[in-house]
């Protein structure tokens, strides 16, 4: 790639328009320092500095897109209660459009709370319901999510899944037959539960784990074959254009019909790795709309990826200094 392609790439995710499906939380932190051990139990002390709310969840990915410059409409389920409406508040101050929020009163809005001390995650409590939405639910969602569809100019359409019981089969299937019916390309983020029902996606990216487990083979990592190996049978049983896999710190492994390649990770100072994968389909998935080569979608992705791990805590990523990085690792030297 050259400075002005890249320039014009970047350029270009402002013209974007994409639809998030998928589980949404609120990601809580208590933030502070540690400096003895409890007398009651052999653990560390934290004593709180600051409170913090996140979006997060395939709200992190709304962020993500928005970040990037393109236009996210987010499509989940949340609780009547009153994390739901903070997270609508949120939302708010945030600028993204609530229109494909549906509130439910069979289950509470997921938070997960981060106590970070002296920089460092000690634990984490996790607030959820992780029960399928109900038959009537998910044919309201569906009917929300259609409506979006028909009425509004769709790029790509990303699935985030978290397995929280949002994504059900029905609500999987018949969202792909109208995206691929309306030729609109689809990512998904997967996890193990609904691994399968993907069938037909244009892209989609598991990490190592969830590529090991949905295809019941633990092959060496670090065996570019093997792991090659089990991506083809991955895109032959689900029939899905492009794969792409995040490796953690040995970077991504993309395949389509025509490219099969590592893209080594940049070497980093890594403080944290949470969201790091949403900041991956986001970024991917963009590209995808934009029709870019599958090697500059994972090129583009990968960095993005690395950069948000230099931050602590789920934080969208920096379009500009994803796009600084870019033109210094990604064009080739002159000689």
């Amino acid at each position: 790639m050259t400075v002005k392609e890249i320039n014009k790439i970047f350029g270009s995710f402002n013209n974007l328009r994409v639809l998030i499906i998928g589980d949404v939380m609120i990601d809580s932190y208590l933030w502070g320092k540690v400096n003895r051990i409890s007398p009651e139990a052999p653990v560390p002390v934290v004593s709180i500095i600051k409170k913090e709310r996140r979006l997060g969840g395939a709200a992190n990915v709304a962020l993500n897109v928005q970040a990037m410059g393109a236009t996210p409409i987010l499509c989940s389920v949340i609780g009547v209660d009153k994390e739901g409406a903070r997270f609508l508040e949120l939302m708010q101050k945030q600028k993204l459009s609530t229109k494909g929020i549906l509130k439910s009163r069979d289950r509470i809005t997921t938070i997960k709370t981060r106590v970070i001390g002296n920089n460092h995650q000690m634990i984490r409590v996790d607030e959820e319901d992780e029960h399928d939405v109900t038959i009537d639910e998910t044919e309201q969602f569906l009917l929300l999510i259609t409506y979006l569809i028909k009425h509004e100019r769709i790029d790509v359409i990303i699935f985030e899944d978290y397995n929280k019981g949002l994504l059900t089969l029905p609500l999987i299937q018949n969202v792909i037959t109208e995206a691929n019916k309306r030729k609109i390309p689809t990512v998904v983020d997967p996890k193990k539960k609904h691994f399968a029902d993907y069938k037909g996606v244009t892209m989609f990216k598991p990490n190592l784990k969830e590529l090991r487990e949905g295809v019941n083979w633990d092959f060496d990592q670090n065996n570019v074959k093997e792991i090659q190996k089990a991506v083809e049978m991955l895109r032959s049983k689900m029939k899905i254009e492009i794969a792409l896999i995040t490796l953690s710190e040995h970077g991504i492994y993309i395949s389509s019909k025509k490219v099969k390649k590592l893209i080594p990770a940049h070497i980093r100072m890594i403080a944290d790795v949470s969201g790091a994968g949403d900041t991956v389909v986001s970024v991917a998935s963009l590209c995808l709309a934009l029709k870019l080569k599958p090697e500059s979608i994972a090129n583009i992705s990968n960095l993005a990826g690395g950069l948000v791990c230099e931050k602590v805590g789920v934080v969208p990523i920096d379009k500009e200094q994803l796009r600084i990085e870019a033109i210094e690792l990604l064009v080739p030297a002159k000689k």
